[in-house]
């Protein structure tokens, strides 16, 4: 299988692209390839110093990048309305939208509407955020919506009767059965 590298990604100059969780990680990693390319990154953040930190090591390893940074807390859905009325109010133009942002085994503890917050953050916050920003994505050509996930995903399964963890206090792992992934 042929090894996908930093020379392979299209030219994004020009593109304006938001990364949630670019702050360490995956989604660092993603918005300096970006901003090395000429994209404009923008660095969602729910932590200001580490947002700060992040963007002043893009612009040391890279003195033209186009950074940018706008909070956002994926854990409250007021944050995300005021993230997405902000950036509409600051830009015409959404290309590149990469949602990043997660926590995986958090302690027991839900989102500021009262959502399981591993389920709050990881689906329903991203789901607002381009919900919201989905008029900027569908007038800008071209634009791409990129959803990040971890293969530790696929261990896992979501019990529909008890989304909200309320009957069972912990989460059971999946497994595979006939081909189907099925709880305990």
């Amino acid at each position: 299988m042929p090894t996908w590298t930093f020379d392979d990604i299209p030219d994004p100059s020009g593109r304006t692209a938001i990364v949630t969780g670019a702050n360490s990680g995956t989604g660092f990693e993603t918005a300096r390839a970006l901003a090395r390319k000429g994209a404009q990154a923008i660095l969602a953040y729910r932590s200001l110093e580490k947002a700060r930190d992040a963007a002043d090591r893009l612009r040391a390893a890279i003195p033209n990048a186009t950074v940018a940074i706008l909070p956002l807390d994926l854990a409250d859905l007021e944050s995300v309305r005021a993230f997405a009325t902000r950036f509409r109010a600051e830009h015409s133009k959404l290309d590149l939208l990469i949602l990043n942002a997660g926590v995986m085994v958090a302690p027991e503890s839900k989102t500021v509407q009262g959502f399981e917050l591993q389920l709050g953050v990881n689906h329903l916050g991203h789901f607002a955020l381009t919900g919201a920003l989905l008029p900027l994505l569908t007038d800008t050509p071209h634009a791409r919506v990129v959803v990040v996930s971890s293969t530790v995903a696929s261990f896992g399964a979501i019990d529909f009767d008890d989304c909200w963890l309320e009957r069972r206090r912990r989460l059971v792992p999946a497994r595979l059965v006939a081909g189907r992934w099925v709880l305990g």
